[in-house]
């Protein structure tokens, strides 16, 4: 990125100042490396995000922000429904609800170690993986409807978990006003049969070590201890919400001019929140986060499944659900007044800080976790929200990960895939999947370096580092 368009604010802040049409400034959060980094195209998306109708405070991108469809991914911008704010597929993305949840073990590397073959087999064998791979729920039109609606909490109703995980999920599981019916049918179908599955891409299930202690009073206050074993997964809404997304920007772009919206990119195509398609579009996209929600509920259920094959005496309790590629509705403070917003995350995760009401009891005084995953056969990190108040950044949002730096096609040509399995293994972290190339496109170079990430989330003020994982074994879809 050329950054002489740039106002530096600090090491960690960098602004562009609104000109043209945008209407507010854009802010990116990223220390001076990962900055040169990025490819321009995310500045010129900071600054068409920034035209985007009602928009308020800024434009912002996270630390591992990169080229996305609209939005960059990394992006987060606020609407208000009072001033013609607008909600927008393309600054939600296609994965609906894409987001991680980690969950305690109760086991040591020790006791991992000396099973972790059998371990890597059973959960793979457990774990449905990979382009077009389906479930062990079968889901009927009414069934699937109620799942749409009831997200997590309709998982643990059919006895995919406890009611003592929808405790430490955001939103306790479920987001709320969902429209199953503005689903299409064409997006339900594709659903049905992938209740319970990772998919592909960049998604896993990761066994991980805590392997460093950053703040050891909060990592105690989340019942995490340097040594410890941990199992992450990384999934979404699947086909529902790639259909979702495709259908409702398709008819977005369309509409858009008889709305009076002038588009900066055609893939920025929203509609009105307070519109006819503008509610539509947020009742599927709910219904989406509750697709998303209780599919990494059912895995969970799986996982839960194969550890007791193999480790019997773990006990895998949820620390923390955290979801990126959504727009909620939250309250948050602007010019000196609480504005009801619409807050879209595209590939950025909520990050609220300590005190927060919307938290769990038992983790208020914590802060939000924060659950960044690194790139195959690097560290993951758990962060807690620092934002407080007045002093709340990016409307209370953090990086959700890596971050790519080089395209999936690229990165296929540049590695193969059963060589990177071997070299993991040589490490000591081993990958099963059903795809050699998309180990290949998920190769640890094809991404920004995390701990410069989180490092950089850190010094910006978006949220405090606690635990980095390692990993032990790794389903990559």
């Amino acid at each position: 990125m050329n950054l002489s368009l740039l106002e530096q604010h600090s090491d960690f802040e960098w602004h562009i100042p609104a000109t043209g049409k945008m209407r507010v400034p854009g802010i990116i959060y990223a220390e001076r490396g990962l900055l040169e980094d990025m490819d321009n195209k995310v500045y010129e998306q900071v600054c068409h995000v920034a035209a985007l109708p009602g928009i308020v405070s800024a434009s912002f991108a996270m630390p591992d922000a990169h080229w996305g469809y609209g939005f960059p991914i990394g992006g987060v911008a606020a609407f208000d429904p009072e001033a013609g704010g607008v909600v927008s597929a393309g600054g939600v993305g296609f994965d609906i609800s894409c987001g991680v949840r980690t969950l305690h073990t109760g086991l040591v590397r020790a006791q991992v170690d000396a099973v972790k073959a059998r371990l890597a087999d059973t959960l793979f064998a457990r774990i449905p993986a990979g382009v077009g791979s389906t479930g062990p729920v079968h889901l009927s039109a009414t069934k699937i409807d109620d799942m749409l609606a009831g997200g997590a909490k309709w998982a643990v109703d059919q006895g995919y978990g406890t009611q003592a995980d929808l405790e430490r999920i955001e939103e306790r599981g479920m987001a709320h006003h969902a429209k199953p019916a503005a689903v299409s049918p064409q997006a339900k179908k594709r659903q049905r049969d992938e209740m319970g599955t990772l998919g592909s891409g960049n998604h896993y299930l990761e066994v991980q070590e805590v392997d460093e202690i950053y703040a050891p009073s909060i990592a105690e206050g989340l019942g995490l201890q340097r040594g410890q074993i941990v199992v992450s997964i990384h999934c979404g809404s699947r086909g529902l919400g790639h259909q979702i997304g495709t259908e409702f920007l398709r008819e977005m772009v369309v509409e858009a001019k008889h709305y009076g919206i002038d588009l900066p990119d055609r893939e920025l195509a929203c509609a009105p929140i307070q519109s006819e398609l503008g509610q539509r579009y947020l009742g599927a996209m709910r219904a989406a986060i509750n697709c998303a929600l209780a599919n990494r509920q059912i895995l969970t259920h799986l996982a839960r499944e194969a550890f007791s094959k193999v480790l019997p005496q773990a006990c895998l309790t949820l620390l923390y659900d955290v979801s990126h590629n959504t727009c909620k509705v939250e309250h948050h403070l602007v010019d000196g007044k609480t504005k009801r917003l619409f807050v879209h995350r595209k590939g950025a995760t909520r990050a609220f800080g300590p005190g927060h009401p919307d938290l769990p009891d038992s983790i208020r005084d914590l802060g939000q976790p924060v659950l960044i995953g690194g790139s195959m056969g690097t560290s993951s990190y758990v962060l807690v929200g620092s934002n407080e108040g007045a002093d709340e950044r990016a409307f209370g949002s953090a990086c959700h990960g890596a971050g790519r730096n080089m395209s999936r096609t690229h990165a296929a040509a540049r590695w193969r895939g059963r060589a990177i399995v071997e070299e993991l293994a040589s490490r000591g972290i081993l990958i099963r999947s059903p795809s050699d190339r998309g180990v290949a496109e998920e190769a640890p170079g094809a991404y920004k370096d995390v701990q410069a990430v989180v490092d950089a989330a850190q010094a910006a003020g978006l949220a405090r580092k606690v635990v980095r994982l390692v990993p032990v074994v790794c389903i990559k879809g």
